[in-house]
C-alpha cells in the first residue's frame, strides 16, 4: 500500500519539526516547505531515518507564487497531496505602538496570508480529486488576544474566520475535502529564541508550557481522524471558554500579568538572530530552552487522543446507570 503524502509548512523547527517526525513515524511521506537550507536538510534526514520519503522545498509562504510552485513540485516528485499542514510562523514581541509597521506587516503576511496561500494551493488540487485534508495550526490566542503579540494574535484570529468561511463553502459544495483547525497551548519551541523582541528579558511562552512533540501527536491524530475543531491542553480550553464569558475580567488580568508572564529573567541564553525576514543558519530542531518548565501531557490532551475510549467508557457508564435504575425500579414494583 503506497504511503500517503503530507506537506508541512514551517516544518524545519519547533512544532512543525515535531509534526514532520510524528507523521513520518506513522508512515507518511512528507514534503517540507521552509526557507532555511540547513533546517530543510536536517528535516529530510529525519524523515528518511524513519523509512519514509522526504522532500525539501525552499519556500517563503508569504509569496503565493512560491507556495504554488512548491505544491506543483511536491505532486510531481512525491505524488498527489493527501494532507497539507499550515504551520509556518514568525514572531514580533513588543507593544503595538513601538512595533515597526514593516515588522507588523511581515508577521501578518507570514502568519495569516501564508496560511491562505497554503490552503489555496492545497484545495486547488484536492477539490477536483474530491479527496484531501487541510490542517491549520491555530492557538488559544486565536480566541483571546494578549499584550505584546498583537500581530500574532490578530493573525490567528484571522485564520479562524478564514477557516470557518472556507469550511462552509466546502460543505455547501458537498465536497468530501476536510479542513481542520487545531488550537495549541504555549509550547517549548525555538521561536522564543529568534523572535524579534523589544522585551528587556528573554521571551517565553505563557505558562502552562507543553513540549512540541505532545502537540504534534494531537495534529497527527486529527490527520488520521479528521474533525473540524480541536482544543489542545487545559489552558487552551480555559482561554477559549473564559473569553466567551468573562472577557472584561481577562482584559484587566492580562494587562496586569501578560507582560511579566511572557518574560523569563532566569534565562540568560543569548538570542539567535531574528528569522523575521531571513532564515537563521543551522538546524535548530523542535525544542527550545524551556524543557525544565514544559509538560509532556495532561488529562485533557489524553482525552483528545483517546476520544473513542472516552466515549465508550461514557456510554458504558450510562448503560450501567440505566441498568441499575431499572433493577431498582423492578425491586420496588
Amino acid at each position: 500500500m503506497p504511503s500517503k503524502i503530507a506537506v508541512v509548512t514551517g516544518g524545519t523547527a519547533g512544532l512543525g519539526r515535531a509534526i514532520v517526525r510524528e507523521l513520518a513515524d506513522r508512515g507518511w511521506d512528507v514534503a517540507v516547505l521552509a526557507r532555511g537550507a540547513d533546517g530543510l536538510a536536517g528535516t529530510v534526514a529525519d524523515i528518511e531515518e524513519r523509512g519514509q520519503r522526504g522532500l525539501a522545498v525552499p519556500t517563503d509562504v508569504a509569496v503565493n507564487a512560491e507556495v504554488e510552485a512548491a505544491a506543483t513540485r511536491v505532486e510531481a516528485e512525491l505524488g498527489p497531496i493527501d494532507l497539507w499542514v499550515n504551520d509556518a510562523m514568525v514572531g514580533v514581541f513588543g507593544e503595538f505602538l513601538t512595533t515597526e509597521p514593516e515588522d507588523f506587516e511581515r508577521a501578518t503576511t507570514v502568519n495569516y496570508l501564508g496560511f491562505v496561500n497554503g490552503t489555496r494551493a492545497a484545495l486547488k488540487r484536492m477539490v477536483p480529486r474530491r479527496s484531501g485534508h487541510v490542517i491549520q495550526i491555530g492557538s488559544a490566542l486565536a480566541h483571546r488576544g494578549i499584550p505584546l503579540q498583537a500581530a500574532y494574535c490578530a493573525s490567528k484570529h484571522a485564520i479562524t474566520g478564514f477557516t470557518e468561511s472556507v469550511r462552509t463553502e466546502l460543505i455547501h459544495d458537498k465536497s468530501p475535502v476536510r479542513i481542520s483547525q487545531v488550537d495549541m497551548p504555549a509550547m517549548n519551541t525555538i521561536q522564543f529564541n529568534w523572535v524579534k523582541s523589544q522585551l528587556p528579558d528573554h521571551p517565553q511562552p505563557v505558562p502552562t508550557i507543553f513540549e512540541p512533540e505532545t502537540c504534534a501527536r494531537a495534529v497527527a491524530d486529527v490527520a488520521e481522524h479528521p474533525r473540524a475543531r480541536s482544543w489542545i491542553g487545559e489552558p487552551t480550553v480555559l482561554t477559549v471558554i473564559g473569553n466567551r464569558f468573562v472577557a472584561g475580567i481577562l482584559d484587566h488580568y492580562l494587562a496586569k500579568t501578560g507582560y511579566s508572564g511572557q518574560q523569563a529573567p532566569d534565562k540568560h541564553e543569548p538570542m539567535l538572530p531574528t528569522n523575521l525576514y531571513e532564515p537563521v543558519a543551522g538546524d535548530h530542531g523542535s525544542r527550545g530552552i524551556f524543557s525544565d518548565k514544559a509538560k509532556e501531557t495532561s488529562p485533557q490532551i489524553w482525552y483528545t487522543q483517546h476520544r473513542r475510549v472516552s466515549y465508550a467508557a461514557a456510554v458504558g457508564a450510562a448503560a450501567a446507570g440505566v441498568g441499575a435504575l431499572l433493577v431498582g425500579l423492578r425491586k420496588r414494583a
